[in-house]
């Protein structure tokens, strides 16, 4: 029997493509993905992705979605409690992997590794390589059919216009010197609805484009219309 795993899933590009690596390989099998979602306004948390959409994500794909509620405000504490409680449910399900869509920041790895060591479950980074990679990954990303909108904007790096656009070639040649190409430093963040682990594209548009706690965000709305 296949070791059983659960996946971190954001709703972004980069979860979305390491479930497609994971189900390539076929060493293990995904029983589920976990995602964190802000009480207070029922999205998820950072990329600001209504759970709705999420939630046919998870029908999509054909896997039961974890929810971890977190309060609003939440520190990293309050981060922390959420999680011990679906690793406590991971380990009596019999999960023995916990995987990460990360791609190469090593704080973030390393941070996955500490909140996961001592509980038996062993955490497993699927498309993990180097800053140099991401120019040809991203566009690998695109050549399969993926396809996702940049929900959440940091205008640190990039203007708040880049809000609402398709993740496609036109975007990476527009981004500026030094954005990296999948957003990984967090200069944006995506919500996937269309590729190859989904057995159908997730209907979706693009609402209100708006500022919150410094950060730009556009509202994705379940329906037809795709996005512009």
């Amino acid at each position: 029997m296949k070791p059983r795993v659960l996946l971190s899933w954001s709703s972004g590009k980069d979860s979305a493509w390491a479930l497609h690596v994971l189900r390539q390989r076929g060493e293990v099998e995904v029983i589920g993905l976990v995602t964190t979602l802000n009480e207070a306004f029922d999205r998820v948390a950072m990329h600001g992705v209504r759970a709705t959409l999420v939630q046919a994500q998870a029908d999509a794909v054909g896997l039961p979605l974890w929810r971890v509620p977190l309060p609003w405000p939440c520190s990293n504490d309050g981060y922390e409690v959420g999680m011990r409680g679906v690793i406590g449910k991971a380990v009596a399900e019999g999960v023995t992997g916990f995987a990460f869509g990360d791609l190469f920041l090593e704080d973030i790895r390393a941070y996955r590794v500490r909140q996961l060591a001592g509980t038996g479950i062993e955490p497993l980074f699927p498309v993990w390589g180097t800053v140099d990679d991401t120019p040809a990954l991203a566009r690998a990303m695109i050549a399969t059919g993926l396809k996702a909108t940049l929900a959440c904007v940091d205008p640190r790096h990039l203007p708040p216009a880049f809000a609402g656009r398709a993740f496609d070639l036109g975007l990476l040649a527009d981004l500026p010197p030094g954005v990296d190409p999948c957003g990984e430093n967090g200069e944006f963040h995506t919500f996937c609805h269309a590729g190859p682990v989904f057995d159908r594209p997730i209907p979706v548009r693009v609402g209100d484009v708006v500022e919150r706690d410094g950060f730009w965000f556009a509202d994705l709305i379940p329906g037809e219309g795709g996005t512009r």
